[in-house]
């Protein structure tokens, strides 16, 4: 089985699965994703019984973040064997104010109605819960990436939150999240006041274009990786827009 598969077929989770396993700097990264996750969990007890309120992550696809958050419902669009439960973030299953943390890595780009998605992610998450969104950034040399050799669309001068869908993976606008927090983050505020923009981080200039992502190779051996990092984020620091990726937290108001 290989990653050349029907982008939207639930048979490519094996191939995502070994490929991240075999990559020591793919799966890192994602450790590394999923660790920020437990800390938006943390931030996310509310007052009053928090036993009924659970957390999600949405896109789930061959993530093994429960290795962080046991507690953590996989959820996907598609029906892969390993989620817990299918669902569009356009049309969430979940009562209202029942959740207590939403996570989405490099799902956002992928969502035809982001409005919609928000409206529903308002909806379930109960007050003082949160939402870590991790996307891509349209840094220096990220842009051009994504506009000339990633295999997604990447389109920043659309004004709607909306694209067309053929698929869940095989569409997308990868310059999604940076329209609607960078771009129109004053428009995002005012259609969702009770959604709090808390923070927004970028990070990761180069480390995850030179792991190769989900394809078959990678430049960066496992035994480098901490120096590649170390690189980053200094690199970050002193050039934020050479960021390629970037954390969103929204909390219920």
């Amino acid at each position: 089985m290989s990653l050349s598969l029907d982008l939207d077929s639930p048979e490519r989770l094996n191939a995502i699965r070994t490929t991240i396993q075999k990559k020591a700097a793919v799966r890192n990264w994602y450790l590394e994703i999923y660790r920020k996750y437990q800390e938006v969990y943390e931030l996310s007890k509310v007052t009053g019984d928090n036993s009924k309120a659970i957390a999600i992550e949405l896109g789930s696809g061959a993530s093994f973040c429960k290795e962080i958050i046991p507690d953590i419902l996989y959820t996907d669009i598609i029906p892969y064997s390993n989620v817990d439960l299918v669902v569009d973030a356009t049309k969430m299953p979940f009562e209202n104010c029942s959740l207590r943390a939403i996570f989405m890595t490099n799902v956002l780009h992928h969502i035809p109605d982001a409005e919609a998605a928000f409206k529903e992610i308002a909806r379930c998450l109960r007050p003082g819960g949160h939402c870590l969104i991790v996307d891509q950034f349209p840094g220096y040399h990220a842009k051009w990436i994504c506009k000339y050799l990633h295999h997604e669309d990447y389109n920043d001068r659309v004004k709607e939150w909306s694209f067309p869908s053929q698929g869940p993976l095989s569409s997308a606008n990868t310059a999604l999240a940076w329209i609607i927090f960078c771009r129109d983050r004053k428009r995002f505020e005012e259609k969702f006041p009770e959604l709090k923009i808390k923070f927004i981080r970028k990070h990761t200039p180069f480390r995850y274009w030179l792991s190769g992502g989900l394809k078959s190779w990678t430049l960066i051996p496992e035994r480098l990786f901490p120096l590649a990092t170390a690189i980053d984020h200094h690199l970050v620091k002193l050039l934020p827009n050479s960021a390629s990726f970037m954390d969103i937290v929204l909390q219920r108001r």
